[in-house]
């Protein structure tokens, strides 16, 4: 009698287990999805020695964004930022 409650537990907990890990996997798996899909993605500006802030930009991917935003900031003279991808922007 016991012996069937100790597997019982077990093959709850297995089964917990494996839901836990399929619904972490649809969260990596929808991330990476958007990291690599066109449109507008967020992005937290790092900057050393000033203020840092949140912006969009668009590109085919985030890192295309990313290096579009890059010049970008670097065009208005602030070569100390890096912007880092949060997300895409859902329209």
């Amino acid at each position: 009698m016991t012996m069937r409650r100790v597997l019982g537990a077990m093959a709850g907990g297995f089964i917990f287990a494996a839901a836990g890990v399929a619904a972490a996997g649809n969260f990596t798996s929808s991330a990476h999805t958007d990291f690599f899909s066109p449109g507008s993605h967020q992005f937290y500006v790092w900057c050393a020695g000033s203020p840092d802030y949140t912006t969009t930009a668009s590109g085919n991917s985030a890192e295309d964004a990313q290096l579009r935003l890059y010049d970008a900031i670097k065009a208005t003279g602030r070569s100390t930022c890096w912007p880092v991808w949060q997300g895409r922007v859902r329209a």
